[in-house]
């Protein structure tokens, strides 16, 4: 599975470097449940397995998200999207856009890679209906040439799934 392609980006800076390397010895130490980092020589990438929690519709599923860090990083939420294929949910997108607004309006500086990620598994446990955004045609095809979910005017307005 091949990762995206992501925009051209600044090195990370000092303090997120030291940010990062922390949360990694504390995955390693700790690391969430249903979740597994794929460790590289790459810092500001990660891509991290995530296992549907038992009981939901994605129990015994297995999916990817991409990571990426921004320059400056806690104060900058990562990019974060699931590698294809993507799960089907509501607040998924098939190009692996996710519409939660941690990951945008709603991002603190004190949120964690770990944090994200059980916020994610959260959002897909809680679902009750495996379907596609219903926009999710429209807002593929608007996407088209590598364009960051972070560039997006999300409408956070269902808090059901």
């Amino acid at each position: 599975m091949t990762t995206v392609a992501a925009p051209s980006r600044k090195a990370l800076s000092k303090i997120a470097c030291n940010r990062l390397q922390k949360e990694l010895v504390e995955w390693q130490v700790n690391p969430p449940a249903g979740f597994k980092h794929n460790l590289t020589d790459n810092l500001q990438r990660w891509v991290i397995e995530v296992a549907g929690a038992s009981g939901t519709l994605y129990a015994n599923e297995t999916y990817k998200l991409q990571v990426d860090f921004p320059e400056h990083y806690p104060m900058e939420a990562p990019q974060v999207i699931f590698l294809h294929p993507a799960p089907l949910h509501p607040h998924i997108y098939s190009n692996g856009h996710i519409c939660l607004d941690i990951l945008y309006d709603s991002w603190s500086p004190a949120m964690t890679v770990s944090s994200v990620c059980i916020s994610i598994l959260s959002m897909l446990s809680s679902s009750s209906i495996k379907q596609r955004p219903a926009d999710n045609d429209r807002y593929v095809k608007n996407c088209k040439n590598g364009r960051s979910p972070k560039e997006t005017r999300w409408w956070f307005h269902d808090d059901k799934v």
